[in-house]
């Protein structure tokens, strides 16, 4: 497993933070989905300014009861999408994105 981001709570309840790999260096924002009218619909929007590159599902882990966020990221840049997880600190206030091939 690699971190490969940082991110802190944002005020309208998404998050802020960056993501750093070989490829990608990048500020980045998870914005609550407002349209959730489908069971399977992601609870974030991942974006870089404006653009929507990705999105994020609410999960929780299968040994113990800490929520995460699984992400999918794509751009035309990657050979596939790339998958991460985001878990929030004890506090809540902080995150780190982790990847890990699978």
């Amino acid at each position: 497993m690699s971190v490969i981001g940082h991110f802190i709570l944002a005020k309208d309840g998404g998050w802020t933070g960056t993501i750093h790999t070989l490829l990608i260096n990048a500020k980045v924002r998870l914005v609550p989905n407002d349209n959730r009218e489908q069971v399977n619909a992601p609870a974030f929007r991942v974006l870089i300014g404006y653009y929507r590159v990705g999105d994020a599902w609410e999960a929780q882990a299968a040994n113990d009861q800490r929520s995460y966020l699984r992400l999918r990221l794509d751009d035309p840049s990657l050979a596939e999408p790339l998958s991460a997880a985001l878990f929030p600190s004890e506090d809540g206030a902080s995150a780190q994105l982790v990847w890990s091939r699978r």
